[in-house]
């Protein structure tokens, strides 16, 4: 059975970017090493992952990350901080 996983980096700017994968390891490689130019993460490096949640069904990661990519900051740092009661209160916008 395959495992996908969903993952929140912090990027050296402060932002997030989230992704999808089914070898997260290589994929942490890929961002560190910089491997594709054209990344978010390319000129934010150095990166560090902050979040992950494993899926067994690659449409449910995929609506997943798509949800989470959406979200504000707040909100994902709710998430990352393992303060799921926050989640439903923190709308799209930004915060202090």
């Amino acid at each position: 059975m395959t495992v996908y996983y969903v993952y929140i980096l912090q990027c050296s700017d402060k932002t997030y970017y989230t992704g999808v994968t089914s070898n997260l390891n290589q994929r942490l490689l890929e961002h560190k090493k910089g491997l594709h130019k054209g990344s978010y993460t390319y000129f934010r490096r150095p990166i560090q992952l902050v979040y992950y949640c494993e899926f067994t069904n690659i449409e449910i990661a995929i609506e997943k990350e798509k949800q989470i990519k959406k979200w504000s900051k707040a909100k994902k740092e709710a998430l990352i901080n393992n303060q799921y009661e926050l989640l439903p209160n923190l709308a799209k916008k930004k915060f202090d």
